[in-house]
């Protein structure tokens, strides 16, 4: 099994679109309630579909991986994106930076590297 595709509830398909793309997604489909973009790299893809009212997207965290989480970070501070939480390293081995979508879904730039599937805890 793989997983394939993430797909989050927006209120405005155009302005997260322009979200998205400017975070670094390629939009690969695009519809009046729906669009799906491709990952820079991988074969992941994540997309956005329309919802009438806002959800409560408390639970809904993504995570997208970069090579270097402080330079991306840099990147999308000069692009006027607000950051909730600058990159730190984080005891699971993790370097992380926070912020939110249009509608409040956590968006997580990190790091793992090897960490991510063979942290020093790994179950065997």
């Amino acid at each position: 099994m793989n997983l394939n595709q993430l797909t989050v509830p927006v209120t405005n398909i155009a302005k997260s679109i322009e979200f998205y793309e400017q975070l670094g997604l390629r939009l690969i489909v695009k519809d009046t309630h729906y669009a799906r973009f491709e990952c820079p790299e991988g074969e992941a893809t994540f997309s956005i579909h329309y919802a009438e009212k806002p959800l409560n997207n408390e639970g809904i965290w993504v995570y997208f991986e970069v090579a270097d989480v402080d330079d991306k970070i840099s990147e999308l501070i000069r692009k006027d994106f607000i950051i909730e939480e600058l990159p730190n390293d984080k005891p699971w081995l993790w370097r992380e930076a926070r912020l939110k979508d249009l509608d409040n879904t956590q968006i997580i730039v990190y790091h793992a590297g090897h960490n991510r599937k063979n942290p020093p805890w790994r179950v065997s």
